[in-house]
């Protein structure tokens, strides 16, 4: 991802951000109308839904959440970007007037890939700038065929990207994951001193193209105290800490492995302009203990920038009118932030 230069003129150098609805079935029509209430995202972007206008119409009915009136567009580049005008790229699924809120179905799924599939076209064709993603249900996925197993495969295979790399963002805390979707026998077995060293130099790139001189970085231990010198457990001394001494090498700066239990806070005090998390859990864990509906997702290393919310579906209060849009705003404010080089 490059942090954009200079930007569709048209929209008085705000970015066309497309928001995908998600799984119908699920919180995503409900989150991106609440989210699209809120008047500084009109300010700091142009918003484009990318999804099906019957069932955000029929959300917004069933829920009473109203961001406007929805208007299908051609192009997001002829998008107006007004507040209390729901623009959306209108994509045709089969079954939309039959999706039942809260329960899996095989057309929730089809439709959820085919409007990640749609943001993704757009994106090729540089009718938007960035792309905020609503929440898609895994099992739904599978119920379609879809052979990829969440977002970030189908953003890969879509916009022909090998290796994307995922970022959450709470407030200053930036961490990236060496590895997220392997069991946690699987992520141990996966840390070894060259993928670390590689991930490291991926990281220290990354922070630089979102315009961080020389970024800090921290780098989390596997066990608990780092180990404390090899007591228990040596994946320290044998994979994280000559890891990170080569980094160093490069000029590169990076800590030697600091226990989970504080490396986090330290980040959130300023001493890190990044984390390394080397699971899942670890990273997830403390991102949303900290603040479980404002973490966003960015995933970087695309040929255009992808934010996310980093909640799921919630089938059991779809549809509803309670779910927390906060998650989906900030997903949007910070597509908007990253795009623009102003994160920081």
């Amino acid at each position: 991802m490059r942090v954009k230069t200079e930007l569709h003129t048209g929209h008085a150098q705000r970015s066309v951000v497309g928001i995908t609805l998600g799984d119908p079935a699920g919180i995503g029509p409900e989150v991106v109308l609440g989210a699209l209430q809120d008047e500084e995202v009109y300010t700091r972007c142009v918003p484009v839904v990318i999804g099906n206008a019957d069932v955000l119409r029929r959300c917004s009915e069933v829920t009473g959440i109203s961001a406007g009136k929805v208007k299908v567009v051609d192009s997001p580049r002829s998008a107006q970007g007004t507040k209390g005008l729901v623009e959306l790229v209108h994509v045709e699924v089969p079954g939309m007037l039959d999706i039942r809120p809260g329960e899996l179905s095989r057309e929730a799924g089809v439709a959820a890939e085919a409007f990640v599939r749609k943001a993704c076209d757009l994106a090729l064709a540089d009718e938007i700038d960035a792309i905020a993603t609503a929440p898609i249900n895994k099992e739904s996925l599978r119920l379609a065929g879809i052979k990829h197993i969440g977002h970030t495969e189908m953003l890969a295979a879509y916009l022909c990207a090998s290796n994307p790399l995922t970022l959450f963002i709470t407030e200053n805390m930036r961490i990236f994951f060496l590895s997220r979707h392997l069991s946690l026998r699987e992520a141990i077995d996966y840390i070894t001193e060259e993928r670390v060293y590689s991930f490291i130099k991926r990281v220290h790139a990354a922070m630089s193209d979102l315009g961080f001189a020389n970024p800090s970085i921290g780098l989390a231990a596997l066990n608990p105290h780092a180990s404390d010198g090899g007591q228990f457990g040596n994946e320290e001394e044998k994979h994280l800490i000559p890891a990170a001494r080569r980094a160093r090498e490069d000029g590169i700066a990076c800590s030697d492995p600091i226990g989970a239990d504080s490396i986090f806070h330290m980040a959130l005090e300023g001493l890190f302009d990044c984390v390394i998390a080397l699971y899942h859990d670890q990273g997830h864990i403390a991102a949303k203990t900290r603040d479980f509906y404002g973490t966003v997702t960015a995933t970087l290393n695309l040929p255009v920038l992808r934010t996310s919310v980093d909640h799921g579906s919630a089938f059991d209060i779809a549809w509803r009118g309670v779910a927390n849009p906060i998650s989906m705003r900030r997903a949007i404010l910070t597509a908007a932030e990253l795009i623009t080089g102003s994160l920081r």
